[in-house]
């Protein structure tokens, strides 16, 4: 059971905020909340000692509050800045934090390049237009969905992450 929490929980809850995200430009609160409670359960489960919780919260803390004063100044939206932040707290302070980080920016980069040519492409196949979601992507005045980019790294480095010596 506690292989299989492992295995789905993180995984579930961070497709579903990088896909509402790029559906919705929406995060919803309870996306993170939900991270941080299976976090929290999973940790009590396996028996992480009380020095590993603090250098997860640590990895939260050096991820969260750079990307709220992010939010501050109009660079990241909200919901972004408490996905990326409970997905650290997972990650926990360790170097695959760092390379969660720098793949995160270069995910951005690409999603942003990406997007700003769709924003000035004049031809879009049909099918697509009829797309609420796409052409939110499309106008020109929505913002980034760095959701998206966020899950992609997240997923990409969980593998890497203590958590999977835990099931092994």
């Amino acid at each position: 059971m506690l292989k299989a929490g492992i295995l789905v929980i993180f995984p579930m809850l961070v497709a579903f905020g990088g896909v509402s995200d790029l559906l919705t430009m929406t995060i919803r609160n309870r996306v993170s909340i939900l991270l941080a409670a299976g976090f929290a359960i999973l940790a009590l489960a396996v028996g992480m000692p009380l020095h590993d919780w603090g250098m997860h919260a640590l990895a939260f803390a050096v991820v969260f509050l750079p990307c709220f004063a992010f939010f501050a100044f109009g660079w990241m939206g909200g919901g972004d800045v408490k996905f990326i932040g409970a997905i650290a707290l997972w990650i926990g302070f360790s170097p695959v934090l760092m390379e969660f980080v720098i793949l995160v920016a270069i995910y951005g980069m690409v999603l942003t390049w990406s997007l700003i040519f769709l924003k000035k492409t004049e031809y879009v196949p049909g099918p697509l237009m009829r797309q609420e979601w796409f052409c939110r992507l499309q106008d020109k005045s929505t913002g980034i969905p760095y959701g998206i980019a966020i899950a992609i790294a997240g997923l990409q480095v969980y593998p890497s992450t203590l958590w999977f010596q835990a099931i092994s």
